[in-house]
């Protein structure tokens, strides 16, 4: 399921939102302007390489933002911008434009702290705005549970279109990526080799920062 838009009015105009797709998508075409070789030494610049943070945090633990902003294709960032476009409003909505930016860029870092733990020692960079957005899901799951969203369905080789309440559209990434989050742990134990690929960790661990953090920010709160 892909989610297209939901049924849940905001009552400001979300400019955060809008500002940090459009910043995401600024970064992306200056990436696509760039030779493998540029774009490479790009991502080792900006993006988290886990064993760099490792031996010199001091120097590198801006890329726990900077990596927020990079995106490793056009699928990795359209999917991201989706998300962020459908749900980030609401939660921009309820926090108030200045601790929603603090919310999301903390939940980014955090997610990328927790994809770090697991492969601490690992050189493959690792980038990406899903850390935050899940961060926001989270929110966005224990505030608006029931509201509907419209989801683009895949069954076999017939595609519809359903309202899913949040809870479970929501319910099933997070299922989804615990799942796949332990075989990639197991995969790697059993081969002894670093794996890279899609940061399931990330996506754990700022899905669960998210729930902690907005309510402590006033995810809940009627006024803004």
């Amino acid at each position: 399921m892909f989610p297209l838009y939901d049924e849940n009015p905001t009552r400001i105009t979300p400019y955060l939102t809008y500002g940090l797709i459009g910043m995401n998508v600024l970064v992306f075409l200056h990436e696509v302007s760039l030779s493998n070789a540029q774009l490479e030494q790009f991502f080792q610049l900006y993006a988290v390489v886990p064993r760099e943070l490792t031996t010199n945090f001091s120097s590198e633990w801006t890329t726990l933002f900077t990596s927020q902003f990079l995106h490793g294709g056009w699928w990795h960032l359209i999917s991201n911008m989706v998300f962020l476009w459908i749900f980030g409003n609401n939660i921009e909505d309820r926090l108030g434009h200045v601790k929603y930016l603090i919310f999301y860029l903390t939940c980014g870092a955090l997610a990328a702290l927790c994809q770090w733990f697991i492969g601490m020692n690992s050189g493959i960079p690792s980038l990406g705005a899903s850390g935050a957005i899940s961060g926001v899901l989270g929110a966005y799951i224990i505030r608006f549970p029931h509201a509907r969203v419209m989801t683009l369905a895949f069954l076999g080789f017939f595609v519809t279109t359903i309202r899913v309440p949040a809870m479970i559209l929501i319910g099933l990434f997070i299922v989804q990526n615990l799942l796949s989050g332990f075989v990639s742990l197991q995969t790697a134990a059993n081969m002894s080799v670093e794996t890279g690929g899609v940061a399931y960790w990330a996506h754990i661990g700022g899905f669960v920062f998210g729930i902690i953090l907005a309510p402590l920010l006033g995810l809940f709160k009627q006024e803004y």
